[in-house]
């Protein structure tokens, strides 16, 4: 009964910018860990950054400086502003959270996935 809907994927520009966003709906009590992962084509699921309910954020090295994750907890919302994108960012982005329902119980969702295609 949660549910991760991601936007703002689409076709851009190498060197352009991107900002997806993810809303988190249904019955929730509390989010904690909130993420981003990233899945391009023939690769495994991996993670780009994640972000705590107290604001607390860690990226991957590899997108230290160009990618940055914030959210507001008031709206369950999650977004990661993409810069300077090079072609080997193409891929689906997946939000990722750690939601408890009034069981109190945490479980882990994911969206759907928003394509990102980096190209000129």
């Amino acid at each position: 009964q949660v549910q991760l809907v991601e936007s703002g994927g689409g076709l851009v520009q190498p060197g352009g910018s991107l900002r997806l966003s993810c809303a988190a709906s249904g019955s929730i009590f509390s989010i904690n860990v909130m993420a981003w992962y990233r899945q391009a084509p023939g690769k495994e699921r991996e993670l780009d950054a994640v972000i705590t309910s107290g604001g607390s954020t860690n990226y991957a090295d590899s997108v230290k400086g160009q990618f940055t994750i914030s959210r507001d907890s008031a709206k369950n919302t999650v977004a990661l502003q993409m810069n300077s994108l090079k072609p080997e960012d193409t891929a689906v982005y997946y939000c990722n959270a750690d939601v408890a329902g009034y069981s109190g119980t945490y479980y882990k969702y994911w969206g759907k996935g928003t394509l990102v295609t980096v190209s000129s």
